[in-house]
């Protein structure tokens, strides 16, 4: 009997500190993964712009995206913002497969021109994406085409013109609209684009080199008779609302937009 009780008090102690090693490996654990999980948005920030040294964007855009999800009082989430959006253009400019992109082969008697049209898009992304130095193009060559549909929302509140695709904002662009409100609100379409613009300015017509023609480098006209979106020759006045009714841009800006969305493409005005 003496025996058994030594047996059974031996065989308590065992299991009471099987138990208790495996609380405090679990406790341990846990702390481990709470650790791994808990980065700091500073230190998210650190990790995405190491990424984004090393060219590995779509890793880096996942961890801005992060910040800007979960940390939107970060101190530097303005220049968070700024990165991912910058990320997000070159992107779509460069060759990296996506959710949004697709890998087309060239057949006999296809142009930029006609597979742009196939997929929505324009040659000139086509170009830029694929590192085109021409408009030659072989049969069996793959090219990266973006298939994701843009539009575009103009905020007249905020002088703001913000690009999406499907519905992603992919940037946020400053812009000008129309003295004494006079921009229209309402859903358009880009009906025609033109490069160095002609401004058929009432009772006249301003070539593109005269220094009158306000138009600057770029032109997307809507499906409103004389309004659209268009560069500047006064850099100076963007973000005011002074125009006759169109929305304006700098130059460098209306010229990446003028790449990127094609006919067709919606663009929301709201107050």
């Amino acid at each position: 009997m003496k025996f058994n009780r030594v047996l059974i008090a031996v065989i308590i102690l065992v299991v009471l500190t099987l138990i208790s090693f495996l609380v405090v490996n679990r406790k341990h654990s846990s702390g481990l993964k709470l650790t791994k999980n808990s980065l700091t948005a500073a230190e998210l920030y650190n990790q995405a712009n190491s990424l984004l040294e090393k060219g590995e964007f779509l890793a880096a855009k996942a961890l801005y995206q992060k910040i800007i999800n979960d940390n939107p009082d970060f101190k530097q989430i303005s220049d968070v913002q700024k990165k991912s959006e910058d990320l997000n253009i070159r992107i779509i400019f460069s060759n990296l497969l996506t959710p949004q992109s697709h890998i087309y082969e060239v057949k006999s008697g296809d142009s930029l021109e006609k597979i742009s049209k196939k997929f929505n898009t324009t040659a000139e992304l086509i170009k830029k994406s694929n590192n085109l130095s021409s408009d030659t193009i072989q049969a069996g060559r793959k090219l990266r085409v973006w298939t994701g549909k843009f539009s575009i929302l103009v905020d007249k509140s905020q002088n703001t013109l913000i690009l999406k695709s499907n519905e992603e904002v992919i940037k946020s662009y400053r812009v000008s609209t129309g003295v004494n409100n006079s921009t229209p609100i309402g859903t358009f379409k880009i009906v025609n684009k033109s490069t160095n613009p002609v401004w058929f300015k009432a009772g006249a017509i301003v070539l593109p080199e005269s220094p009158e023609n306000v138009l600057g480098s770029r032109w997307l006209g809507f499906d409103k008779l004389g309004y659209g979106i268009h560069g500047t020759v006064e850099p100076q006045t963007i973000g005011q609302q002074i125009t006759q009714g169109c929305v304006r841009m700098l130059n460098k800006d209306v010229e990446e937009l003028y790449s990127i969305v094609t006919f067709g493409t919606e663009v929301e005005i709201v107050d």
